[in-house]
């Protein structure tokens, strides 16, 4: 089988078939890219994959190993390896998580890491008892907030309309939309987390009020939820609890 910029050229049952197949799919990508060239007055090149090969198979999903990474053989963990997590790799987690949809593209986690051993001293007196050790052992614990004055950055998050008007004047209705949305965001956090080799230990077993008299006070960010960040040990997992299966879970109506 051959590729070409994600193209699949198909399969052959030969290695010279093969050879054939890919040099006909070269062929044709040639032919296709001469066309879109001599068509741009500019000469400029604009092309797709649409326009360079439409009937041409893309893969649109990830691998069964990727799958696995992130959800069928990712667990949660309770310890940690004695292993640090760079600055640099909290910013691709945060990079890739920034790009799940919220409402109105309205974005309004929060995301404070907690790593210094002075950071994480602040934090003990607001975790349940039981959350304590695999807290202090993280390398990084992260704070998941919403930002209640999140529709200030609507204009530019979202210019197409003044949506900052939808939201001033009714906490209320900011309370339920940060809520909401910085959940949602949280989930990708931990799923752009796994993506990337980290193991992750979310948690709501601490005192929202202390944390945020802690770490948020004289802002606008509340705290959501707790997750504990680095490279678990898997030799400390219990087996895996069960699922409900999709009868007991869905409707399709």
């Amino acid at each position: 089988m051959g590729k070409i910029i994600g193209i699949d050229l198909g399969t052959s049952n030969s290695e010279s078939e093969g050879r054939s197949a890919l040099e006909d799919g070269m062929d044709r990508v040639c032919e296709k890219l001469d066309q879109e060239k001599a068509a741009s007055n500019e000469g400029k090149l604009h092309m797709t994959l649409e326009t360079i090969a439409p009937d041409m198979k893309i893969n649109t999903h990830l691998s069964d190993d990727g799958l696995d990474l992130i959800f069928r053989k990712a667990r949660t963990f309770d310890a940690w390896r004695n292993r640090s997590v760079q600055d640099d790799l909290l910013r691709q987690v945060y990079d890739l998580a920034k790009m799940g949809p919220t409402s109105a593209n309205m974005c309004p986690a929060r995301f404070l890491f907690i790593v210094s051993k002075q950071a994480k001293a602040r934090l003990k007196p607001a975790l349940a008892a039981g959350n304590i050790d695999k807290t202090m052992a993280a390398p990084v614990t992260v704070i998941i907030a919403h930002d209640l004055e999140f529709y200030d950055k609507l204009p530019k998050l979202f210019p197409h309309v003044d949506a900052k008007a939808w939201f001033v004047g009714k906490p209320e209705f900011i309370r339920e939309s940060a809520f909401r949305n910085s959940t949602l965001q949280g989930a990708y956090f931990m799923i752009a987390a796994r993506a990337l080799g980290l193991d992750c230990g979310p948690m709501s077993g601490f005192d929202n009020k202390k944390v945020d008299e802690i770490f948020l006070n004289g802002t606008p960010w509340r705290s959501n939820f707790l997750c504990n960040l680095g490279y678990g040990e898997p030799a400390t997992l219990h087996p895996r609890s069960p699922r409900m299966d999709f009868k007991e879970a869905c409707r399709i109506l």
